[in-house]
């Protein structure tokens, strides 16, 4: 059987308590970009991954150092710009100060509809890239056996959707927790 493994990457150190104004928002979207991730702990590591020495990944630095906490410093990386996370932006009148969730739900549900997508990918052309990401896993899949992707919550999500719409088995499911495993199968 062949197998796909997407796996999120492990917990950005960035602090998300408080309340903030829309340019504290906007520059707690910058430092996701670039944060670093906690210490996987051992009770946290996945009990599903499969010894492997090749490992896609996203090109941000949360997904690699993840990438080389789960497989170690000798696995070789394919980094590449079609795993990274689709992108987003804080929409909003800038006053007032507001828990997080605030200013990103409804920025990204609107990305969603297509309504915010000024200066980036649009939502369209996300799933599109994404589709293009499932079938370069599945090519590693059906040469090698297995394909494993360190990457994000939204992308593994619609990269599994595109997976699924060819016929590949979701097999463990690990939602969008840090660090989740899902884990899909084809014959």
């Amino acid at each position: 059987m062949k197998q796909i493994f997407l796996i999120r990457h492990a917990r950005p150190l960035v602090d998300r308590r408080g309340w903030f104004s829309k340019t504290q928002a906007q520059q707690f979207l910058q430092n996701y970009q670039v944060a670093e991730v906690e210490e996987i702990l051992s009770s946290q590591l996945p009990p599903v991954l499969p010894p492997v020495k090749k490992v896609y990944c996203s090109p941000l630095p949360r997904a690699m150092a993840t990438a080389h906490m789960l497989f170690g410093p000798q696995a070789e990386l394919v980094v590449d710009p079609v795993f990274r996370e689709f992108e987003s932006s804080i929409w909003g009148l800038p006053m007032g100060r507001f828990p997080l969730s605030w200013w990103q739900v409804p920025s990204r549900v609107l990305w969603f509809l297509g309504l915010h997508q000024k200066d980036m990918e649009s939502f369209r052309k996300a799933k599109v890239r994404a589709a293009l990401a499932a079938e370069q896993l599945a090519q590693e899949a059906g040469v090698k056996g297995v394909a494993v992707l360190v990457a994000h919550g939204f992308v593994n999500e619609f990269i599994k959707r595109a997976l699924v719409k060819k016929q590949w088995k979701v097999l463990v499911n690990g939602g969008r927790s840090y660090v989740g495993v899902t884990q899909l199968g084809r014959e």
